[in-house]
């Protein structure tokens, strides 16, 4: 599922596709109309992710900051928990993003004294890209994983 800041008045665009098994998030991000943001998210699901402590994520991106989010409420615009990671133009990287340091967000701003990231009510996993940079992205994604406690 696409969100991009159009839902705000934004004119960011992007598309989400699979190709040979890899995920391709691509677009172009704009800043008029006080725009500035591209996501792609799966559809609510019961995940059931207790017990695990960290996603572990294979990505291969253009250079620019990204964001790998989880959602803990099924309903559309509800708070987001993000982790911001970088990439490096055209090199894959396995990175470890542990759930504690997950930060909850609300339409761009902290939620102070929201509860941690809980893994047992993540419904959605996605990507976002909010660097402030105009100009084209691409992330592409060969698999997301969690890692249990027991894993480390």
């Amino acid at each position: 599922q696409i969100v991009n800041d159009d839902v705000m008045g934004g004119v960011s665009s992007s598309r989400f596709s699979v190709t040979n098994g890899v995920a391709v998030f691509r677009g172009e991000l704009s800043l008029e109309n006080n725009g500035g943001f591209a996501s792609v998210r799966s559809l609510p699901s019961r995940q059931d992710l207790a017990g695990c402590d960290a996603f572990l994520i294979r990505v291969r991106g253009d250079g620019r900051r990204c964001k790998f989010t989880a959602r803990t409420d099924r309903t559309f615009d509800s708070p987001i928990y993000q982790a911001s990671f970088p990439t490096k133009p055209g090199e894959w990287a396995e990175l470890l993003l542990p759930m504690k340091d997950f930060v909850p967000m609300f339409r761009g701003s902290v939620l102070s004294g929201d509860a941690p990231l809980d893994p047992a009510k993540v419904t959605s996993v996605g990507f976002m890209i909010s660097d402030k940079q105009a100009g084209l992205f691409q992330l592409e994604v060969a698999w997301i994983k969690v890692t249990p406690r027991t894993a480390r």
